[in-house]
């Protein structure tokens, strides 16, 4: 199916934004799945998923603020979880649907789980990529370790290297996965050269961490039939925590990759049929 590029004005707390997305329009009146990034991503980084399911379903996969093509926010303390739930409230406004099936890759998990913890949510189905209502501050400190530090990229070659470097828990990818994750996880500065596809002030967050962030009363209010994925070596979603996800709540199908971290890029044939599988089962 054919993909097109859109922009939406979202409205937060110091005016509007433009908030970009990708749509693949799918079987003529089939259902909706929205897909949405983690942290420091963007978008494009579902086309090989989006690709696959947009047989049978209209995938949309956002921008979220501050990312890939969409507007950076004036205002860095606005970056945070009521203003990107804001934001996708609106693109499923857009969308003109009354239900979406979601797939969430770490902040694209949490963003899912707090509005399907909310009543009357429009999530139907869930899948939540290698993050939890238990999030372990070891994995949040390597995050901070480098979320900010805007590194500047004399050409894709080096950003790819860079990328290949910091993202390696994401498993084993392709060449040309690798090199798609640069052409669209980059930016040209006026001088040239090369940045990230992200305004560094998303990590103002993180300058805060203290310990474990602790959502379980969220997890718990969830109801709808919910896929958890985990890298099996991942520092972000804990085993034991996965586990209890499991048994808690929503009592999630939990699935876990081998040699894979924070988090399974969702690019691999197995990763992709076990999404496909679920989401076909309701």
């Amino acid at each position: 199916m054919p993909m097109t590029e859109r922009t939406l004005s979202c409205l937060g707390l110091h005016g509007f934004h433009r908030v970009a997305y990708t749509e693949w329009a799918g079987p003529p009146g089939a259902k909706t799945v929205l897909c949405v990034h983690g942290l420091t991503r963007n978008g494009r980084d579902f086309d090989d998923l989006a690709r696959v399911l947009s047989r049978r379903y209209r995938v949309v996969c956002p921008d979220v603020a501050g990312r890939g093509k969409s507007e950076w926010l004036t205002h860095a303390a606005d970056y945070g979880y009521p203003h990107y739930l804001a934001d996708m409230t609106a693109l499923i406004a857009r969308l003109d649907v009354e239900a979406v099936d979601w797939v969430g890759t770490s902040m694209g998990g949490l963003i899912g789980m707090m509005m399907a913890a909310q009543p009357g949510s429009p999530i139907r189905r869930m899948v939540i990529n290698d993050v939890g209502p238990l999030i372990a501050k070891e994995g949040l400190l390597r995050i901070a370790s480098y979320v900010g530090a805007d590194p500047v990229f004399t050409d894709l070659a080096e950003l790819e290297a860079y990328l290949r470097k910091i993202l390696a828990s994401f498993g084993a990818l392709s060449d040309a996965q690798w090199r798609h994750l640069a052409e669209h996880g980059a930016r040209r500065r006026p001088d040239g050269t090369l940045g990230r596809a992200y305004d560094p002030a998303i990590a103002e967050a993180f300058k805060t961490i203290e310990g474990d962030i602790d959502l379980w009363p969220v997890w718990d209010a969830v109801k709808c039939p919910t896929l958890v994925i985990r890298g099996a070596e991942s520092d972000l979603l804990r085993s034991a925590d996965a586990a209890a996800m499991a048994v808690r709540g929503p009592r999630a199908q939990l699935v876990e990759f081998p040699g894979i971290g924070h988090a399974p890029a969702l690019m691999a044939a197995d990763q992709i049929a076990v999404i496909e599988e679920f989401l076909a089962a309701g």
